[in-house]
């Protein structure tokens, strides 16, 4: 028997995703995650170290399929979609819908952000599956500094005269004693983040902070960076729509939709995005996709050539959609994030690639709609279809691959515009360096005894890095 099934699991794959066993009827027995597919499988082949359940599952064991997926939280969720609507006979744990963690915001006057595990029927807004409690905990933390929306029960907040230490430390906007002006509007800003779209809110605390900084505001500018730094580090580690109704994808079928919709066969699409900080550190990004979800093979990452065009999204879009298309690969779509002006440049650039255009529209929440190959827009597309969600999902890739790389190439350049200027510091002190503090301001803000404890980097060396950054 063990041979048997090593016959059907012979050409798994070492990608993320599901697996489906079936019996000789054509059943689904049962339906399970992995990060590495192949691996997962493997565990099968001795019956003897197998739960007791999964003992009996295995002998009747008679074909196995696989979907791969992005990541290994796609498969979570695709898991638990799968056992939800087809309720394999031996997946016994997430039947009833409360296996993983979830996020929810009440529907009350003053939504409570909340951990939430029960059937996602209930009168709330649901956010999830996240992947563990401690990457859920880091969600709520985050939201609770740039939102400042309440985390304590109905009964707590209606019994409070004044408010609590989470108000103290900026953690909640305190309803339950201060009037609301702007309630709303944090829980709009916090819905946007528990759906992926976290970078604009950046980019607008970045401007802000600019603000606060040019006129000598330093508070408020402190709590622009920390709420920066909130949300960089919790985008950073994955935070993303994950909408507990609508985060799975079927590739193949929403893809056949997309060539439906705009009457052209795909093979391979790319979506670009380009980011900058107020001009410095121009890059660009392409990810690609296509019938069998995104192809890691056709990413690319751009470095500004042309300087003049730094802070300029118009001109940066013109150069990259160029070098993409001089030099493959060879794309049937092209996908870029914004108006009718990067529509414009993208279709300058490739006319004979049909172009389609996502944009946010003048409003940020929800708004979004489509500039069609022809130039029309098209704003009919129901937001809770696949098609469209998957559209957002293509685009918040790309908005992940190129601001971490624009952050990569920041850090890189700050790294070498500071240590670089220090005579006698070379790659390898400056590696020593930054392994040991983690980050350039750190090392600036080392006193000389810190610096002299950094392993192999010497007496020396460190006196003259304190006098560089000191004196």
């Amino acid at each position: 028997m063990n041979i048997q099934f090593s016959d059907l699991i012979e050409n798994a794959p070492r990608s993320p995703g599901v697996y489906k066993m079936y019996d000789t009827d054509g059943n689904l027995l049962y339906v399970g995650k992995a990060k590495n597919i192949n691996a997962r499988l493997k565990q099968y082949t001795d019956i003897s170290k197998l739960e007791l359940h999964k003992q009996v599952m295995r002998t009747m064991v008679a074909r196995v399929d696989w979907e791969i997926v992005p990541t290994e939280s796609d498969a979570l969720i695709r898991e638990q979609e799968l056992i939800k609507t087809q309720r394999p006979k031996y997946n016994i744990m997430l039947t009833d819908g409360k296996m993983y963690p979830m996020i929810a915001l009440t529907n009350s006057k003053y939504p409570r952000l909340m951990k939430f595990r029960g059937k996602i029927t209930q009168r709330r807004d649901v956010y999830g599956p996240y992947p563990s409690v401690s990457a859920l905990n880091e969600s709520i933390k985050t939201i609770q500094k740039v939102c400042e929306l309440r985390t304590c029960t109905d009964s707590f907040m209606n019994n409070r005269a004044r408010p609590c230490l989470l108000y103290q430390i900026g953690r909640c906007s305190a309803p339950c004693a201060i009037e609301q002006t702007d309630y709303a509007e944090r829980v709009s800003l916090a819905r946007r983040i528990l759906t992926g779209d976290s970078e604009p809110i950046i980019r607008n605390l970045q401007n802000e902070m600019q603000k606060y900084s040019i006129n000598m505001d330093f508070e408020n500018a402190a709590k622009c960076r920390d709420k920066i730094a909130a949300l960089t580090h919790t985008s950073n580690r994955g935070i993303r729509r994950n909408h507990a109704h609508s985060a799975i994808l079927d590739w193949n079928k929403n893809v056949t939709a997309l060539e439906k919709w705009l009457g052209i066969k795909i093979e391979l699409a790319g979506v670009f995005d380009n980011s900058h900080l107020f001009g410095t550190n121009p890059v660009g990004a392409m990810i690609t996709f296509g019938h069998d979800g995104f192809v890691k093979s056709g990413y690319r990452h751009f470095k500004l050539n042309d300087k003049k065009r730094a802070g300029n999204d118009i001109a940066m879009m013109d150069e990259f959609v160029s070098r993409a298309v001089a030099r493959g690969p060879k794309l049937d779509l092209i996908i870029v994030d914004g108006g009718p002006a990067q529509w414009n440049i993208a279709h300058g650039v490739a006319p004979n690639i049909p172009i389609l255009g996502v944009t946010k529209g003048v409003v940020r929440d929800g708004d979004e709609h489509f500039i069609m190959p022809d130039g029309s827009v098209y704003r009919a597309m129901p937001k809770d279809s696949p098609l469209f969600l998957m559209l957002r999902t293509v685009r918040d890739e790309a908005h992940r691959f190129v601001i971490t790389y624009h952050r990569t190439t920041r850090a890189k350049k700050m790294t070498a515009s500071v240590l670089d200027e220090i005579d006698g510091i070379g790659p390898k002190r400056k590696h020593l360096l930054l392994t040991h503090f983690g980050s350039v301001r750190a090392i600036m803000d080392a006193d000389i005894n810190a610096l002299k404890r950094v392993p192999e980097l010497g007496d020396a060396a460190a006196k003259k890095i304190h006098d560089y950054f000191h004196q």
